[in-house]
């Protein structure tokens, strides 16, 4: 193998050699759309079903725009996407060899679908003429069909036939992935098509003219009928569910609260929407509104819900299956999307006021029109005290490491510094982390399928890149040592973010649900640990991310050796390293969190 002097380029960055062809190809074509696209960057692991595509990526786009993001699992390469689009809202590609790609990548594409989030997918098959396949691989590479493996929940797909049909399947992709709701399309190629020999390039269409369209904003006289129902209302509550980064809208949003005097509850699930320190915060984000959550609720006249997900069992659990008696008013795209086959839907939510429309565009709306109406003529919520801060225990020197512990070292640790949480473990509550940004703090995974923090994490912090901010995540032991193997494409591609791993060495959850079954069926609790916990031996996670590349620190198990450890990783990150820190933690939930994990979701 020739090697190549890339001591005067970009790190991470691979430049290939100038290319001396002549000819033009199907995926060439293929490839000048993609970068018509702008979409920087494409997330792969490769195959020879879009070895066409891949040629012309290199050869005839330099690789640049998109740069090609090599990735050692096809679940990580759409998990990049999804955190780049988490931070962007915008749609990255992720690329898949074939069937067995697809099925590979079909976890991260049903993690993006529930979280509404833009996605490109590209795939290839073939080639579709029998004739021209290669013996055996090619057969068993071949599927008639390939989209059905991912129809339920991508939100559109095709396999064109022509490169003019290619051109507007790329056109269409990026413009239904990009329209609310958000979620994922895939596209299909035809290895045949990619290889085919072309006299000469078609003519790209203009893509400004398939840009997807403005938020969906609702009617003026919608959003006065809501107005008017907030003005009237006593006890007003929004709750605040899937909304932008955009700080203006983020602006917005506090500045409707404080113009109704309506308490607000966030989702622990969904990236932040509100700031933690302000008084009409109602409770720290949670999982799902119970205990003073669901109180807070009842107690509401009106509720506000800005594509709130599961709607419906909030105000079910606050009416404890009574007649909802608070007048509702439901704003939500996500019918849209609603299929058969996945109850990702949630329960059906009764509405007196149903607004197909956008959250924020409405918020905007809805503030405009409380100011035209003069605004609230007397306080609301009367006796109504700010919610109390939730006490984190205090560590010993010598003594072992809760995740609240964790947590406040954390905040200490990063004083000063701007920082985005990209995601935290099943044993994270919302009182743990401030959000005081848009940025501050991204939620979770959408589809509860672990292995897909680190590849998430990747991502988002490749769009976190220049902008100032600590890219920082708390994983759990089972969802790194699923998915950790994305750690080598961020140490390839320089992209700097620190992971510290809350290493309970077990699949906890699921010990609760077992723990649950024992007291159903009166057998011993002792036994819930079989078959859960990762043990005998030890798994050496900082070692695992040594071997990729990245600074592997720990494990730190006693509290008094945590906040240097963390001081050091920090330092380490801010320097341009990829890092992963192993704090080994005690076993234990969240009181509110426990009452919803023990009901369902994933282990971890």
């Amino acid at each position: 193998m020739r090697k190549i002097d890339r001591s005067n380029e970009p790190q991470g960055i691979e430049r290939p050699l100038p290319s001396e062809s002549t000819g033009v190809w199907g995926s060439d074509a293929i490839a000048e759309m993609l970068r018509a696209l702008d979409i920087p960057f494409a997330a792969l692991n490769p195959g020879a079903s879009y070895r066409g595509l891949h040629d012309s990526l290199v050869n005839a786009l330099g690789n640049e725009r998109p740069q090609m993001l090599l990735c050692l699992h096809e679940e990580s390469a759409v998990a990049i996407a999804h955190g780049w689009a988490k931070v962007t809202e915008k749609p990255m590609l992720a690329i898949v060899h074939s069937n067995v790609g697809l099925m590979h990548a079909t976890m991260g594409i049903f993690n993006a679908w529930c979280d509404r989030v833009p996605l490109i997918l590209l795939g290839a098959t073939g080639p579709v003429d029998a004739a021209k396949r290669r013996p055996w691989i090619d057969w068993i590479h071949t599927v008639k069909d390939q989209g059905a493996l991912v129809r339920d929940y991508t939100k559109w797909d095709d396999q064109p036939a022509s490169i003019p049909a290619t051109y507007e399947a790329l056109l269409r992709a990026n413009q239904i992935a990009s329209t609310a709701p958000r979620a994922p399309t895939y596209v299909v190629f035809d290895a045949a098509l990619q290889e085919a020999k072309l006299t000469s390039l078609p003519p790209l269409p203009d893509p400004s003219r398939f840009r997807p369209p403005p938020p969906v904003a609702p009617g003026a006289a919608i959003a006065e009928e809501a107005a008017k129902a907030l003005l009237a209302a006593e006890r007003p509550i929004i709750l605040m569910g899937r909304v932008s980064r955009s700080e203006s809208d983020w602006t917005q949003r506090v500045a409707l609260a404080e113009a109704l005097g309506a308490v607000v509850l966030q989702d622990l699930k969904l990236a932040g929407a509100f700031p933690t320190d302000h008084p009409l915060l109602g409770l720290p984000p949670v999982n799902h509104p119970g205990g003073a959550g669901g109180e807070l609720i009842r107690q509401a006249d009106v509720v506000l819900s800005p594509d709130w997900v599961d709607l419906a069992s909030a105000l079910n659990v606050a009416w404890n299956g009574e007649p909802i008696g608070s007048k509702v008013i439901n704003v939500s795209l996500d019918q849209h999307l609603h299929k058969g086959w996945s109850a990702d839907y949630q329960s059906l939510p009764p509405a007196d006021i149903r607004i197909m429309a956008e959250s924020d565009p409405t918020v905007g709306a809805i503030l405009a029109a409380v100011k035209r109406l003069g605004g609230r003529k007397a306080p609301a919520w009367p006796g109504r005290k700010a919610a109390a801060a939730t006490a984190i225990p205090k560590g010993e020197a010598a003594g072992p490491i809760a995740v609240p512990m964790l947590a406040q070292a954390l905040q200490d640790a990063t004083a000063g510094q701007k920082v985005t949480l990209i995601r935290n473990p099943l044993s994270w509550a919302g009182h743990l982390w401030p959000i005081k940004h848009p940025l501050d703090y991204l939620g979770g995974d959408g589809g509860g399928g672990i292995g897909s923090g680190p590849g998430m994490t990747v991502g988002a912090a490749l769009a976190l890149k220049g902008t100032g901010r600590l890219p920082l995540a708390v994983l759990g032991d089972g969802d790194f040592m699923m998915g950790n193997s994305a750690i080598w494409t961020a140490v390839h591609y320089r992209i700097p973010l620190l992971i510290v791993i809350a290493n309970n060495r077990s699949f906890y959850n699921d010990e609760l649900h077992q723990e649950r079954m024992a007291r159903l069926r009166g057998r011993p609790i002792d036994n819930k640990w079989i078959g859960q916990q990762m043990i005998d031996p030890d798994i050496d996670h900082a070692m695992i991310a040594r071997a990729q590349g990245a600074v592997g620190m720990g494990p730190v198990a006693k509290f008094g050796d945590l906040g240097p450890a963390l001081t050091d990783a920090i330092r380490t990150a801010n320097e341009g390293k990829v890092v992963v820190l192993e704090v080994r933690v005690e076993p234990g939930y969240d009181p509110a969190t426990t009452r919803v994990m023990t009901r369902g979701g994933e282990g971890g």
